[in-house]
């Protein structure tokens, strides 16, 4: 008899987002490229598409498959919906890697910059219609210094409207 399997295999974490794309493969080439992603592993399903992929970005596994529109599964591109959902990649140096995803071809959603909340944070949407923020955590805050400084940023922001 075969041991008893763990509940979350080795290398994964409890929560593994999951990203419908047009096109796995295409998708993986930029995520290499952007985010300096590790191909993992990728099946083929009918006609050629791509049933599973895997990469790896840090410590963290993101799963990946093409569009199967006769099973209701589409990509954001293809439904021409926002997407409400944002991957949170943390990072050593922010600027780098926000700089690296820009340059692959990301849209800059919110430009980078130092947040109240002690990240040094940006926002971007990749080709397939998939958000992201970067981040590099720069100062620890207290609950009340984040308060005050959350204040400040919402006063300046309604100052500027």
């Amino acid at each position: 008899m075969s041991p008893q399997a763990t509940p979350v295999p080795a290398g994964y974490h409890t929560i593994t987002p999951h990203l419908v794309v047009s096109n796995t493969r295409k998708a993986v080439d930029f995520y290499q490229k952007a985010f300096g992603a590790e191909m993992r592993g990728i099946a083929d399903g009918p006609g050629g598409k791509v049933m599973h992929a895997e990469i790896k970005i840090g410590d963290s596994i993101i799963m990946l498959n093409d569009e199967f529109p006769e099973w209701g599964v589409l990509a954001p591109t293809s439904t021409k919906a926002e997407s409400s959902v944002t991957l949170h990649l943390y990072v050593p140096d922010a600027d780098k890697a926000f700089s690296q995803a820009q340059a692959a071809g990301c849209q800059v959603t919110m430009p980078l910059q130092d947040q109240f909340w002690g990240d040094r944070y940006g926002k971007l949407k990749d080709p397939f219609g998939h958000h992201w923020s970067i981040a590099t955590h720069i100062k620890d805050l207290t609950p009340q210094e984040m308060k005050k400084a959350m204040d400040e940023a919402m006063a300046a922001m309604t100052s500027k409207s």
